[in-house]
């Protein structure tokens, strides 16, 4: 007798949970929030941790380097931890960051993050040393505009070339104004809600985890939560 449609696939996804939490592999499962956000890890992991992030933010690079290969490897490739990344946009240049990072499939994000975040003292400095040349390009014309040009004087094309997308694909990714509005919500609602106060900030089963702001502070949370 064969399985109803909707069984067989209960029974698909059961088998393929199975699977990932016996080869460690959780990471590599990504959900898009409806807000924007993306999700890595087990569902139904013990522990669900809210990251808050902006792509020129040095701490968030640093947190980044120190602590987001270990939660990979120790909590969320376990299905101990769940990890929800949100941008936490603090200007135009983060929000071009921001929307790259989460262009094209979902699978592809975590790499994209991670690219902007440990390539940051490469492409940072062209901000700051920027010229008001440059700087009118980014506060004029349509937003899209001023995005490809942010794109265009930070290096991100030959940046995002490198993860295989076409300048194309770029601008169709920064021209998503839906996107825009989503992350720029997002940061709303962070500071509304959860008073965030800063990046990069930690919520740990909805609860805001003050003064922590790296691994070294983090961990210990997690592991006496575990």
């Amino acid at each position: 007798m064969k399985l109803p449609r909707l069984a067989k696939l209960a029974a698909v996804t059961l088998a393929a949970a199975f699977a990932i939490a016996a080869t460690g592999n959780w990471n590599t499962v990504v959900t898009v929030t409806p807000e924007g956000a993306h999700a890595i890890g087990n569902p139904d992991a013990k522990l669900k941790l809210d990251e808050y992030v902006s792509y020129t933010c040095p701490h968030c690079a640093h947190f980044a380097r120190d602590g987001e290969g270990a939660l990979d490897l120790a909590y969320i490739g376990s299905g101990k931890v769940q990890v929800t990344i949100h941008s936490f946009i603090r200007d135009p240049i983060d929000l071009t960051a921001a929307m790259l990072a989460a262009c094209g499939p979902r699978d592809k994000f975590m790499r994209n993050h991670m690219m902007f975040m440990l390539e940051q003292d490469k492409w940072l400095p062209k901000a700051i040393n920027a010229t008001k040349a440059q700087q009118n390009r980014w506060f004029s014309g349509d937003y899209a505009a001023r995005r490809r040009a942010i794109a265009s004087d930070m290096g991100f094309y030959d940046m995002m070339d490198s993860r295989g997308y076409t300048p194309a694909q770029v601008d169709r990714c920064l021209s998503d104004d839906v996107l825009a509005k989503k992350l720029t919500d997002q940061t709303q609602a962070a500071e509304d809600k959860l008073g965030i106060p800063g990046t990069p900030g930690f919520v740990l089963d909805g609860l805001l985890l003050t003064g922590t702001f790296t691994w070294e502070t983090l961990q210990p949370q997690l592991d006496a939560r575990l």
